[in-house]
């Protein structure tokens, strides 16, 4: 997985400081907005020929660990 998360760039000057791939301006955001819209991945590829299939595989993989926090509930 660190394998992936390796693709993942934040440069504070660019796209807002949001997560990119690989120094590119495209968003991680970007690719999991457009697989939760329906795209498949070979069609994310087809649109944006500079990624790569790890690419959108890293993109998961970062939206799997930025949801990965324990959520505690404060006792009544």
């Amino acid at each position: 997985m660190s394998d992936l998360l390796a693709r993942i760039t934040i440069n504070p000057a660019q796209c807002g400081g949001r997560p990119c791939i690989r120094g590119m301006r495209i968003r991680v955001m970007d690719i999991l907005e457009m697989l939760a819209g329906g795209m498949t991945p070979a069609e994310i590829l087809a649109d944006f020929s500079e990624l790569e299939a790890e690419d959108i595989a890293a993109a998961l993989a970062y939206g799997a660990e930025a949801v990965s926090h324990p959520v505690l509930v404060a006792a009544e």
